[in-house]
Parts: structure tokens; C-alpha cells; sequence
């Protein structure tokens, strides 16, 4: 074994990762372009943005209004992307708002994905360049369900899993600090920007991890107040919301990488299950006592992660004392993140 682990590290000593190519360039970049739109409009939209009710002619009685309203719905959709595009090309406020938004949480996930792909490059690990996911605003969460990487070729050592799993949510983490101090340092310029309209009912609330609650007493900000909507505060809130996601301990989530290469295969068979066991549980009691759903797509996101095995390692020398430090700094950026029940509808 000992020599096997010994070849393996020879070989991935002397290999280099593969360089994409310009075909594979124009591909990531057209998603990223792609991503930038969609995400620049959502920004513009609710919950997020300065448009408030997209659809206030539509308010079905019967039966036979509600059949009609879904038949208006796509023709009143797209008519709302239109107005959103044109504000934001008219107008200055619309435009500041909508770049703020997209530009700052594209900065975010970028620094996520690339802390992973720079790590790979580092090992001589063959992964693609990150694939950004565009989705139509308000159909997917801020126009976009994030991006990832594909590693393509065996991970040469644990200690090259942990590095690699880490490296994104810590990037990640730092790039959204900048943006949440902006947030708040703009509380109060958000008074001269439109506030949404508000609803009568249904409003949908955004929870705060521990991070911004440490932030708000820095700054001396209530955050029981409602505020104006702030593109630099969204942001980083979902920026928050990815990377504890992402920390979560299950599968080949990054802090499932994580615990897979300090304590081993057994821990995170467990470890996965139990994250699911107490998502569900949390979903539940969150959907009861606090009107939130969220914890249900992320509970079906953990089911998913659970039935996916770890690729093992070809060196299973256990890790260092500097990267079991790191793997606990990686748990104090998760207990900052996590937000039990982020979103509520009141």
C-alpha cells in the first residue's frame, strides 16, 4: 500500500492539469454573460429588488378567474422582464441597483468556484472551469442556482481532498465580507432608492446568521427594523446562504469533502445521515412554528447528496495539524453562515 501511495504521489507531482481551451473559454464565459443577465434582473424583481408586485391587476375570484389568470400569467411574466430591462437601461437608480446586485453575488460564487479550481491546478487535478447556471428571474433563486466545477480525474491524497473541498467555501467566505460591510455601511443611502411596494400578505421575510448579527452590532444597526431594499445586503445574504450549504457535512458537498478527509469514510457515511435526519426535522419544525418551507428543498438536497459515495483518495495519509486547524476555522464560517430557518413568509 505504502508503495502504491508513494507512485501516486510521484505521479501527481510531476503531472499538470489540463488547460482548457479556447472553445471550452467561450463556453464558461457565454454561461457567465448569460448568468450576469439573468441575475442582473433578478436583482431588479422581488423579493430582491425596487419593483414591488409584479402582478397587481391580477386577483382571481372564481374559479373560472384563476384559469385565466395562469393563461395571463406568461404574456404578464415577460411584460415585467421588458420593464425591468428598460428601467434598467433608463434609469439611473434601476441600473446602480441592478449591477450592485449582480455584480457583487457573481463576485461571490466566482471566488467560491475558483478557491476550488485554483486548489485543483495547485495538485495537478484535471476540473473543468466553473459552470455558472442561469435561470429566468423569480423562477430560480436570484436568476441563477449558483455554479460549480467537474473534477475529472482521481483526487491524488486526502490531505488534496480536504484542500480542495475547503478552498471554496473559504474564498467564498471572504469575498462576501467586503460585500456585507458595504451592506451595511449603505443602510442609510438606501433611504433616497424606491422602497418595494409592500403586500398585504405573504411577505417574505429573510433571516440573519450569526455573521451579520456581529456586523449589525459593529456598525449599530437594529436589524428588527425594516429596511429599503439594499442590492449589497442581498447579495451577500445569498452569498451566506451558499456557503453554509455548501458546509453542510454530507456527500460531495464541500464540507462533506471536509469531513471525509479528517475523520475518513465510516464518520462520513454517518455524518450524512444524521445532517439529513436533523434537516428534516428542523424543515418541519420550521414550516410549523416559523412559515418556512426552505428547510424542504434542502432537506431533498441532502437526500441527494447522501446517496452519492465519496470518491476515495489514492493516499490515505491522514491530515496534518495545521489543516486539522484549518477544519476547524471552516466550522466557525459555518456556525456564522447557518441559518436554521432563512426564509419565513408573514
Amino acid at each position: 500500500m505504502s508503495d502504491l501511495n508513494s507512485t501516486a504521489n510521484q505521479f501527481f507531482s510531476r503531472r499538470e492539469a489540463m488547460r482548457p481551451t479556447f472553445r471550452t473559454w467561450l463556453k464558461h464565459l457565454s454561461l457567465l454573460l448569460l448568468t450576469f443577465c439573468t441575475v442582473t434582473l433578478a436583482g431588479l424583481l422581488p423579493p430582491f429588488g425596487l419593483i414591488g408586485d409584479i402582478f397587481p391587476n391580477i386577483d382571481p375570484q372564481t374559479w373560472t378567474d384563476t384559469f385565466y389568470a395562469l393563461l395571463s400569467l406568461p404574456g404578464a411574466y415577460l411584460h415585467e422582464l421588458y420593464r425591468a430591462a428598460h428601467l434598467f437601461l433608463t434609469d439611473w437608480t434601476y441600473f446602480r441597483h441592478g449591477l450592485s446586485f449582480s455584480l457583487s453575488l457573481l463576485f461571490i460564487l466566482t471566488s467560491h468556484e475558483m478557491g476550488h479550481y485554483v486548489a485543483c491546478r495547485l495538485y495537478g487535478v484535471d476540473a473543468t472551469l466553473p459552470f455558472f447556471i442561469p435561470t429566468p428571474p423569480m423562477l430560480g433563486p436570484a436568476g441563477t442556482f449558483g455554479a460549480f466545477i467537474k473534477i475529472v480525474s482521481p483526487l491524488p491524497s486526502r490531505r488534496a481532498t480536504f484542500d480542495i473541498g475547503v478552498a471554496g467555501p473559504i474564498a467564498g467566505f471572504v469575498a462576501l465580507i467586503p460585500v456585507a460591510i458595504v451592506a451595511f455601511l449603505t443602510f442609510q443611502q438606501t433611504a433616497a432608492i424606491p422602497a418595494a411596494q409592500a403586500a398585504d400578505g405573504g411577505q417574505i421575510v429573510f433571516s440573519d446568521p450569526l455573521l451579520f448579527h456581529f456586523l449589525a452590532f459593529v456598525f449599530r444597526i437594529n436589524l428588527e427594523i425594516p429596511m429599503l431594499p439594499n442590492p449589497f445586503y442581498a447579495a451577500a445574504w445569498l452569498g451566506v446562504l451558499v456557503t453554509s450549504l455548501n458546509l453542510i457535512p454530507s456527500g460531495q458537498l464541500d464540507g462533506g469533502h471536509a469531513m471525509f478527509a479528517v475523520f475518513g469514510e465510516r464518520i462520513h457515511y454517518w455524518t450524512g445521515r444524521v445532517a439529513f435526519v436533523a434537516m428534516i426535522l428542523l424543515s418541519v419544525a420550521g414550516l410549523y412554528f416559523f412559515n418556512s418551507p426552505s428547510g424542504i428543498l434542502f432537506a431533498v438536497l441532502l437526500g441527494v447528496m447522501m446517496r452519492i459515495r465519496h470518491p476515495e483518495p489514492l493516499d490515505d495519509t491522514p491530515l496534518d495539524f495545521k489543516r486539522k486547524a484549518v477544519a476547524v476555522l471552516t466550522l466557525l464560517i459555518f456556525a456564522l453562515c447557518f441559518m436554521p430557518f432563512p426564509i419565513q413568509i408573514r
